[in-house]
């Protein structure tokens, strides 16, 4: 099990490492907003994939744990 650890907190730190930094980059983008200011599709969609990324993190997290501490 420890292999099987390891792999899910290392998804989890890579997510969360990852995605919120590239949420600065599309939000700069000059596609991410309209010529009034407001959100585009482009933000939109782009800030949905982030979010689940960063969920699927999470559970990443929770089975490594549960993995480590032989919950699995």
């Amino acid at each position: 099990m420890i292999p099987l650890a390891v792999l899910l907190l290392l998804n989890a730190a890579f997510n969360a490492l990852v995605w919120p930094r590239f949420y600065t980059r599309v939000a700069k983008d000059p596609r991410a907003r309209d010529e009034n200011g407001r959100a585009t599709a482009f933000l939109k969609v782009h800030a949905i994939l982030i979010a689940i990324a960063l969920v699927l993190a999470l559970v990443s997290l929770v089975a490594g744990i549960a993995a480590l501490t032989g919950a699995l």
